[in-house]
């Protein structure tokens, strides 16, 4: 009886959020740009539960989004199935037009630590999860919420939840020497395409 009151709850909430999407997605084009961008944060921070503030990134946020729900596949990289390192590389691609490392560990190389206190959107997190190296990343959204690919696909967690609190590694932002290399070759390969 229980599951099936879970499952009733859960049905009702996907419904509730499909009618909130087709709400937002018929708002009148005629609002302005800073009408829209705010309507547009209030929607995520309600359906992602994170609070998105005026500097929010809402290409991340639309991203993530649009990512949520597609299902794990080790080695993945598609819609079809995708794994936490795949993922972020996708994310960071195409939010922040940067091509990052393929696995966790190498992805760790790329960044200076950051303390759970310190993290901001955008940022990495990394968990050394039932490993005594680094075996996941994902995404910092803000409020101790984190984009990432889990056994459970797609998905928004919280590093409060105990799972993710007992293996958090660290967290670490992009090094700025890694940043400027790859803004640089992907100029050289944007001015050798034209």
């Amino acid at each position: 009886m229980k599951k099936f009151a879970l499952a009733l709850t859960l049905s009702l909430t996907v419904f509730a959020a499909m009618a909130q999407t087709k709400t937002a997605a018929s708002q009148p084009a005629d609002k302005a740009p800073d009408e829209q961008d705010g309507l547009i944060k209030e929607y995520f921070s309600q359906i992602m539960g994170v609070a998105l503030s005026t500097t929010s990134n809402v290409k991340l946020f639309q991203f993530v989004y649009d990512w949520v729900g597609t299902p794990y596949h080790f080695g993945g990289d598609s819609k079809k199935g995708i794994d936490c390192s795949a993922f972020t590389k996708e994310l960071y691609s195409n939010v922040f037009n940067l091509t990052i490392k393929r696995n966790s560990r190498d992805i760790f190389s790329m960044v200076s630590p950051v303390s759970k206190d310190d993290l901001k959107e955008g940022d990495l997190v990394f968990f050394k999860i039932h490993s005594r190296s680094i075996s996941h990343v994902g995404i910092y959204l803000g409020d101790n919420k984190f984009a990432h690919a889990s056994s459970k696909g797609v998905s928004i967690s919280s590093l409060d939840d105990g799972y993710y609190s007992r293996y958090f590694y660290k967290g670490g932002r992009l090094l700025d020497v890694f940043k400027k290399q790859l803004e640089t070759s992907s100029d050289v390969t944007t001015s050798s395409t034209q």
